[in-house]
């Protein structure tokens, strides 16, 4: 059972990471263009403040996130790209504002519900209180990572990385049925060595299909921040083979990578 207060713990620490390479920026900085084709800094910063009102609206009033939800995609607008641009040429200080004060009551709110048991809506399957701070942080690291590329930053990894992996892991099924193919149903096994030099195993060890290597190359995996021929990462096995070119860790259609 993952607890939710650690958990919550590792997003505050993540935000405050991010937060601290966009805290100085002028506008012109916000404007910096990121790996994400079209986007700029402030598209990373404002689509992180708009998942976080989201997010607080399906723990407050789950109907009426799934009818907004349904409303948006009929209407044939991309919610990921309008949330984002919603903070183009908003003032760096009010959009560092509005993200600061939306993640800190979406941390409250998660913590309130997080021993109810109930499944939250969201765009992609429902999901617990845990699992939605998790994925809060996993969307986090992995936007502060197009902004650290855009700023030309290396960022120390830290085992708050193993919430990442553990959420790629967790999301197999969920990137195989999204690309139509049917679901493995063979184990995979999973080593990761972590930034304190832990081993991290997920699955059998004796199952055929298996990957291995550092933490740090995994996460940018699953959240398709590099391709799998720019990591260090062991594959062996069929199922692995086809499972890590459309891994994803995050709801929604297939992203267009890096």
């Amino acid at each position: 059972m993952v607890d939710a207060t650690a958990v919550l713990t590792d997003l505050r620490a993540e935000s405050a990471e991010l937060d601290a390479l966009v805290a100085g920026l002028d506008p012109a900085g916000f404007a910096t263009p990121t790996p994400a084709e079209g986007w700029t800094i402030a598209h990373q910063v404002a689509h992180l403040a708009w998942t976080d009102q989201w997010s607080l609206l399906a723990c407050r009033d789950g109907d009426r996130f799934t009818a907004e939800a349904t409303a948006i995609y009929a209407s044939g607008v991309d919610p990921v790209d309008a949330g984002a641009a919603e903070g183009v040429g908003e003032d760096p200080a009010a959009l560092l504002g509005r993200w600061r004060a939306g993640r800190e009551e979406l941390a409250a709110e998660l913590a309130s519900v997080a021993g109810s048991g109930r499944r939250l809506p969201w765009f992609g399957p429902p999901m617990k209180a845990v699992s939605m701070a998790t994925a809060r942080l996993m969307e986090t690291w992995a936007h502060g990572q197009d902004v650290a590329d855009a700023l030309g930053v290396t960022r120390p990894p830290t085992d708050r990385l193993r919430h990442i992996a553990h959420l790629g892991i967790r999301t197999v099924g969920f990137a195989f049925a999204l690309h139509g193919t049917p679901v493995p149903e063979a184990p995979i096994r999973v080593e990761l060595t972590s930034p304190s030099g832990e081993l991290w195993t997920w699955g059998p060890a004796d199952a055929v299909d298996s990957v291995r290597g550092p933490a740090l190359d995994f996460c940018l995996l699953v959240t398709q921040r590099r391709r799998p021929d720019e990591l260090d990462l062991t594959v062996t096995g069929p199922v692995v083979a086809a499972w890590l070119p459309i891994a994803q860790a995050f709801a929604g259609f297939p992203g267009k990578g890096r």
